[in-house]
């Protein structure tokens, strides 16, 4: 990839940096809401969790049963992650064009919130309150998490969160070949490839023991951020193709999937994610290319809010670092002293969900806003000294 095609990813991403609006060029609406918006549910389905025990049993009144689902937040941060990651491509014939520097990339842009967060989450659970069901961390937690080894090797969890992040890691050592394919063969093919790779995974991993290992690693993750990829090429494609009515298509094809959520309940859905997953994505992959081509519009106009934006903004970092802020105040300030259940959960709402917005704002605004903002540690180091020196001539008296 050239330096502007680089350039175009970079801003195209809806985890790429936040410029105001009138700065950004090519920023394609809604995805950064969409983003903030599934960071959000998923601390919120925290939330119930620590206030109704039972998980998957749905102990909470009715009403709330929609937040045991938090699952499916993650579902659409994988499609949007190879939504996002092939804009660019899309847009130039499928073609990557250097794979070392996507790499720099994609660490310099994700590995600082998290070893960021990895630190506070286990000072946190070193010294405050761990995480439910899990021991204290120990140094293999600390080595395995930090290289993002967690779904690989077992060690005790200093955030709950985090399982996902090597996920991701891993689905970017892909996104090459992935390219690559489609290039060659087309979207069909690399799609069909993936899906029948990841379905034989999951018919055989209950009789074949060494297949059964590879569900550690999420092999369904594959299949929804290839749906990604493909869904991206909609930006590339002509008029014609831009204006179909994908947001109906999504409805359509998410209908039957919620259908059987339904019917079946939580305990059957939890037990049958990798299905449910494969079969949730089309529809996920469906929304995005809506969205990206500005319908429906008042959904597109929805997520263009100022605080939904906003929320988009550092929603990488409120992902990273909501779980520890949540349980701590949960064991040492609410389930002491607030009557289990629906009170313990309206009182995390009102408590740890804003506590957790502003601290995870704060945080992105040293450890992950800068690296979106500057794209290398030359450039990070010259807006580090123009800010100081802009510091000192600010705090010298006048003459």
């Amino acid at each position: 990839m050239d330096s502007s095609d680089e350039d175009l990813l970079e801003r195209t991403e809806s985890t790429s940096a936040r410029t105001p609006p009138g700065k950004r060029h090519d920023r394609l609406p809604g995805l950064d809401g969409i983003r903030g918006v599934a960071a959000l549910f998923v601390m919120v389905h925290h939330c119930r969790l620590l206030a109704f025990p039972g998980y998957p049993a749905d102990t909470a009144p009715g009403w709330l049963g929609w937040l045991l689902y938090g699952h499916f937040a993650v579902v659409v941060f994988i499609v949007l992650s190879g939504f996002s990651l092939a804009v660019s491509p899309a847009r130039s014939g499928w073609r990557l064009g250097g794979m070392r520097r996507f790499a720099l990339r994609r660490a310099w842009r994700i590995l600082p919130p998290y070893w960021a967060a990895l630190v506070f989450s286990l000072v946190v659970a070193w010294t405050l309150a761990g995480q439910p069901g899990e021991e204290p961390p120990t140094l293999t937690s600390v080595v395995v998490y930090g290289l993002l080894l967690q779904d690989l090797f077992g060690a005790p969890s200093p955030n709950g969160a985090f399982w996902s992040i090597a996920v991701e890691a891993q689905l970017y050592l892909a996104f090459p070949l992935l390219l690559l394919l489609l290039r060659r063969a087309g979207a069909a093919v690399m799609l069909g490839t993936v899906t029948v790779v990841v379905g034989a995974v999951g018919l055989l991993a209950p009789s074949v023991p060494p297949v059964h290992l590879l569900i550690r690693l999420t092999p369904q993750f594959a299949v929804l951020f290839a749906l990604g990829v493909v869904a991206a090429g909609v930006l590339g494609a002509g008029e014609r193709t831009r204006r179909l009515p994908w947001h109906w298509a999504a409805a359509v094809a998410a209908a039957p999937v919620i259908a059987v959520i339904a019917t079946r309940g939580p305990v059957w859905t939890v037990g049958n994610f990798y299905w449910i997953d494969i079969a949730l994505g089309p529809s996920v992959a469906l929304l995005l290319a809506a969205v990206a081509t500005g319908r429906p519009a008042p959904l597109v106009r929805l997520l263009e809010l100022r605080p939904v934006r906003s929320l988009g903004s550092f929603s990488y970092t409120l992902y990273l670092i909501h779980a520890p802020i949540v349980v701590t105040i949960h064991q040492l300030a609410v389930a002491p002293r607030v009557t289990a259940g629906l009170p313990v959960f309206l009182t995390l709402l009102a408590t740890a969900v804003p506590v957790s917005l502003l601290v995870a704002r704060g945080f992105a605004e040293v450890f992950e806003l800068p690296f979106q903002r500057y794209r290398g540690l030359p450039a990070l180091r010259r807006a580090a000294r123009a800010r100081l020196t802009r510091g000192r001539a600010a705090a010298r008296p006048a003459p």
